[in-house]
């Protein structure tokens, strides 16, 4: 709360501050890739900026205090030949577009109850341009489908979404209260053809 407060009240402490944070996690990085040498793949990062009903803070904002840092990770996994994938839960559709020119190759983990976030609005507005992991709802459809609701669903979204997707749920654990014939479904069909 006091970060987002600093943003219209103290821009420099902020910038200062992520800065600093984003010069240590691009260090770290460095020496993970020297460390793993052909081990990776991808480099995975991001950090929550929505809501279930829109961003947390402006479009503005986040252009001027999130993208920066964003494009220095999405440059530094590139220059390594990495396929860069970006974590951000909740209702983002807003900064999508700024992620696609940013050069982010996948986008994770697509909340699928979040405002604009399901597979219809996605495939319409962003297939071809970036690739997507997530869609299956974890907030009713995981917790109270049944395993035919959940192959089903898993069809749509593939259908919608596909050829470019990794089906997973559309956030990044599975809670207790998931039925294990549900996972199973989800599982089965996602590698169906």
């Amino acid at each position: 709360e006091n970060y987002f407060v600093k943003m219209h009240t103290n821009p420099d402490v902020v910038d200062a501050v992520t800065r600093h944070i984003c010069e240590f996690y691009l260090e770290a990085n460095e020496r993970c890739f020297e460390a793993a040498g052909e081990e990776i793949d991808a480099l995975f990062f991001g950090n929550d900026v929505g809501t279930q009903l829109d961003l947390l803070i402006s479009a503005e904002l986040h252009e001027r205090f999130v993208m920066p840092y964003t494009r220095r990770f999405v440059e530094q996994g590139h220059a390594h030949g990495y396929q860069v994938m970006h974590h951000c839960c909740g209702a983002i559709h807003k900064v999508i577009p700024k992620l696609i020119d940013a050069g982010v190759d996948a986008l994770h983990p697509l909340q699928a109850r979040a405002a604009n976030m399901d597979a219809e609005t996605l495939a319409r507005d962003f297939k071809g341009k970036i690739a997507f992991v997530g869609a299956i709802d974890t907030q009713q459809l995981l917790v109270h489908g049944t395993p035919e609701d959940i192959r089903a669903d898993v069809r749509r979204v593939k259908e919608l979404l596909g050829p470019n997707l990794v089906v997973s749920p559309s956030h990044e654990a599975l809670l207790p209260n998931v039925p294990p014939e549900n996972v199973v479904a989800m599982a089965e069909e996602a590698r169906a053809s």
